[in-house]
C-alpha cells in the first residue's frame, strides 16, 4: 500500500501546536492523530513514532523562525528599527497564545533535551543559528555605519538571544501582555546601548 499523502508542513505544525499545549511526555498518538489529521499507520510510517514527530517538528519550526526572522530583516530598514519590530512581535505571539505561551523550542529545551541528546542537538543548532543570524544583521548595521565599528558584535547576538529565550520562558508564567512589552522594549534598550560601547 503506498504512503499516504499529506501536506507535511501543515501536518508538522499542527504537531508542534499540540507538543506545545501538552508538553512531548503528555502528548498521546490519539492527540496526534487528531491534531495532524492522520491515522497513527501514517504517522509510524511517515515519522516512525512519536519522538520522530517531534524531531519533524522542531525542523520545521527552526524553518518557520528563519522565514519569520527574515521577513522582518529583509527589507531596507535600519536593523535597529527591523529589530524592535521583531522583538514586539514575539510579544504579540506570546500574547496571542493566551496559556501556551511557549515556543516549541523552550518546551522542548525544558521538558525532554537533558534525555535526548539528538532532540538537544537539533534544538542547541537552532538556537546558536538563531544567534548567528543576529551577529550577521549587527555586522551590517556597522557596515552601513548605524552601529558603532567597536561595538562587541558576539556579545550584543547572545546577550539578544538569550533575552528573547527568557522572555518566552517567563511569557509562561502567569504574566500580562504589557508586563511583556516593558520587557522588550527593555531589551531593546539594552542592545541600543551596547551598540554603542566599545568592545573590550
Amino acid at each position: 500500500m503506498p504512503p499516504a499523502k499529506f501536506d507535511r508542513e501543515q501536518v508538522l505544525r499542527s504537531a508542534m501546536n499540540t507538543f506545545v499545549q501538552k508538553g512531548y511526555s503528555k502528548t498521546s498518538m490519539q492527540d496526534l492523530t487528531k491534531s495532524t489529521g492522520l491515522h497513527p499507520g501514517s504517522i509510524y510510517c511517515a515519522f516512525e513514532n512519536k519522538r520522530g514527530l517531534l524531531l519533524a517538528a522542531l525542523l520545521q519550526y527552526k524553518s518557520d523562525s528563519e522565514l519569520s526572522f527574515e521577513a522582518y530583516f529583509s527589507h531596507d530598514l535600519p536593523v535597529l528599527q527591523s529589530l524592535k519590530l521583531y522583538l514586539d512581535s514575539i510579544v504579540v505571539d506570546c500574547a496571542q497564545k493566551g496559556e501556551y505561551k511557549a515556543c516549541l523550542l523552550t518546551r522542548a529545551l525544558t521538558e525532554i533535551a537533558d534525555q535526548d541528546d539528538e532532540v538537544k542537538s537539533v534544538i542547541s543548532e537552532s538556537l546558536y543559528d538563531w544567534q548567528k543570524a543576529f551577529h550577521k544583521q549587527f555586522e551590517l548595521a556597522v557596515e552601513s555605519k548605524e552601529l558603532s565599528a567597536n561595538c562587541n558584535i558576539p556579545h550584543m547576538a547572545r546577550y539578544l538571544s538569550m533575552g528573547i529565550y527568557g522572555l518566552r520562558t517567563f511569557a509562561q508564567t502567569q504574566t500580562t501582555r504589557d508586563v511583556l512589552q516593558e520587557l522588550a522594549d527593555q531589551l531593546f534598550d539594552d542592545i541600543r546601548r551596547l551598540s554603542l560601547e566599545p568592545s573590550h
